[in-house]
Parts: C-alpha cells; structure tokens; sequence
C-alpha cells in the first residue's frame, strides 16, 4: 500500500481509535480519517460508570488522547458527522452534508446503542440512559441531590448505577424480570451473590417484576411494576441492554447476523466483513473465534481495543487470526472482579465455586458436560485472572472437585 491511499474509519468510538492507534504504531504513513457522530474526543466506556458516576472524576478522564495526540500523529479527527452509507463497490463512504469520501481500506466501529424503553411515560424528563459522556455527566450531577433512583435492570449497567448512587447516599430500588441479578450472563447462582451485595448496602430489588409504566407530567415521579405498584421516583435509570449498529452494513450488502444468531456483522478470523477491504470492530464484530469453534460477539472495553488492533493489522496485510478471550470486569462498592471467557447462547453450564463467597473473595467457573472451563472470573482475588484464561486456552477436561479446591493449583486441576 503506497502513503497515498487513505484508511477510513466509520465510529470514533475506543475500537475506531485503538484502530487508528495502531495503524500509526504498525507504520502506516498515509491518510487516517476517524469519522464519529459524537462531538466528544473517542473515549473509554467503563470510567463512565465507574468513577465518573461515583464524582470522583471528571469525564474528560475517560478520553483515550488529547486534540495534539492526534495533531501528531496526522490523524484526521471528523467529529459531529454521521456516515449515512457505504459502496463498497466504488469504495466511497456517504456523510450527513452528502459528500462523499474515498476509502482504500475502511473499517466499520460504530459500536452499539442502548435499547429503549417502551412503555408509556418513558420519554418523561429524569429518565436517563448511560452509555455516553454526556449522559453520564448528566447523570453525576443529578446524583449529587441525592434523589429517589429506580434503576429498570438488573444487567452490569444497571447494577453499577445502582451501586454508584447508593454510595453516593441515594435510595435505590431496582426493578428486574429476570428472577435475579444478572441471570442471563452469570446463571442464578452467580447472580444471587451479586444480588445478596446489593441488599447488604440497602438497595431495595424487585426481582420477577416488569415495568408496565412511568409516571409524571412534567417529569417522572414514579415507575408502575407488572404487579400494579408504583415505586417513587425521582430519577429513573434504564439498563435493559444494548443492540449493535449494524445498520450502515446491511443497507451496503455486507453479510449481517440476524438477531437470533447474536447479531453483529460477520467476519472471519481476520475481522474482514463479506465485503473487500471492509473490516469490522468493537461492539458490531461477529467474528469466527479460532480457539473456541465459534463465532461471538463481546460488548465489552477490552473486546474494542483488542479488535480495533486486530483489525489495523488485518488492513496492513498482516497475517492476523483474532484469537484472543473475551475479558471484562466490574467494580461495585468494595468489590472487585474480572471475567474471561464467553458461554455460547442457550447453554446451561454447571457452575463451580472455588472460595467462599461469604468471605468477599472467591472464583466461579462456568463448565460444559465435558467439564471444560468456558468462562470464569475471580472476585477480590488479584492475580488469578491468568490461570483462569490458561485454563480455557488449554481446552482440557478438568475435575470439578479438584477446582473447586483452593489448595490446589490452578495448573494442576
């Protein structure tokens, strides 16, 4: 590729800006553009939800560079503008003033937004998402009144907002239909102990519980359950999941799951859509896992910046199969945990605890019937989050007992 062409990059969100990172870093020296609908410089997700919430920081934290970082590095910022198409076949991407731009190699990162809440009243001030900078900060200095707070969703945004506000001295009361925390991506028994940890700090969870609406006129004042209650509310916080942008993919032609195989747009190994010398990464990518036999789709901080490498180099020519475990983690009043691995949609794993929960520090291990580690995480237990990655990366059977047993060796299970 001569210093001529031009990389184009659709989302300037972590995946988009990680990508471009690279392409400097891997010696790319011709033109980068990094389009995102946002007006803010690409940032990381987590600290909104984290530390900005809890006011301990400010959101301009979460940025991944100043303006002069990309100054330097030529990186062509278009921010506040929207890619409204792609042709893949005259290699041209459409912008919301209806110029055109011309891609050598383009990249796809437009991440993913919230689902909406549909029921009557949701459109009510002082219903909040958070997924943004700017919701976030919304959010921060609404908690600092320490207002009544119903979080819809018990999922890690949901619980997160939970913990934020009740540390910052909130009445929390969260609504969920699911029959306990985070039952669809921890299973109840690893839900039940993060919801244990919400009650011991007062929060009030109504589990088996749907909304039917929110209350108010001028602003909300309280959330009717399924059941006929209404909860009071001040503020109310949705987090009912999120569904990627694929949209821009589909209308181009690009090959798209559909929504009961996980959704996302679907790559290979190397993160190359159906489309040539189109790739795709962050939170859109469904791409073919070389070590787990699958493909999968992770929403998650560390999925977005490894992609976004992954797919620099891919765009380089690099020989590249993406093969790395989903990671992620989580902090909720003094607890700690990170989580590797990922469980195939529909499966029913067998859960093994190792540690006693009770005493805040414990591991879990998501197992199949052939007892090989699908996933796991450690709680306030640092520095164990390798053997556990080396455990899925091995493939092997291991004895359940035996991992259930801290006295023995994370090898030798």
């Amino acid at each position: 590729m001569s210093d001529e062409q031009r990389m184009v990059i659709v989302g300037a969100s972590l995946a988009g800006a990680s990508a471009a990172e690279t392409l400097r870093d891997e010696g790319w020296t011709g033109a980068i553009v990094l389009i995102g609908s946002e007006t803010e410089l690409p940032y990381e997700r987590p600290p909104l939800s984290k530390d900005v919430l809890l006011g301990k920081k400010e959101t301009e934290s979460a940025q991944l560079h100043d303006q002069q970082w990309y100054d330097d590095n030529n990186i062509e910022l278009r921010l506040g503008t929207t890619v409204t198409a792609i042709d893949p076949a005259a290699k041209t991407v459409t912008l919301d003033d209806d110029s055109q731009l011309s891609y050598d190699k383009l990249l796809i990162a437009t991440g993913s937004r919230v689902r909406q809440l549909d029921v009557p009243g949701a459109d009510l001030p002082g219903v909040h998402y958070l997924r943004t900078a700017a919701e976030s900060q919304t959010l921060t200095d609404a908690y600092a009144a320490k207002p009544r707070v119903v979080v819809v969703g018990a999922g890690w945004i949901g619980l997160e907002a939970a913990s934020a506000a009740r540390e910052r001295g909130s009445e929390v009361t969260v609504v969920e239909p699911q029959s306990t925390a985070l039952a669809s991506v921890m299973g109840e028994t690893v839900g039940g102990i993060y919801a244990d940890l919400h009650r011991q700090h007062g929060v009030d969870l109504r589990f088996g519980t749907g909304v039917d609406a929110l209350e108010g006129s001028d602003k909300v004042t309280g959330v009717r359950t399924s059941n006929g209650e209404v909860i009071p509310a001040d503020l109310v916080i949705v987090g009912v999941g999120v569904q990627p942008n694929t949209e821009l993919a589909e209308a181009a032609g690009i090959d798209v799951a559909s929504r009961e195989d996980g959704s996302g747009i679907v790559t290979g190994p190397d993160l190359q859509t159906s489309a040539p010398d189109v790739y795709a990464a962050g939170d859109v990518v469904r791409w073919d896992h070389p070590l787990l036999g699958r493909s999968i789709r992770v929403e998650h901080w560390q999925n977005a910046k490894d992609t976004g490498k992954a797919a620099a180099k891919a765009m380089l020519g690099q020989d590249v199969s993406h093969d790395l475990i989903p990671y992620f983690f989580t902090d909720q009043y003094d607890l700690g945990m990170e989580y590797v691995g990922d469980v195939p949609r529909g499966l029913s794993p067998h859960v093994v605890l190792r540690g006693d929960p009770q005493s805040g520090a414990y591991l879990a291990f998501w197992l199949d019937d052939d007892n090989h580690v699908l996933a796991g995480m450690h709680v306030n237990t640092w520095g164990a989050i390798d053997g556990v990655r080396d455990l899925i990366r091995s493939g092997r059977s291991v004895d359940p007992e035996r991992l259930a047993d801290p006295s023995v060796e994370l090898a030798e299970v």
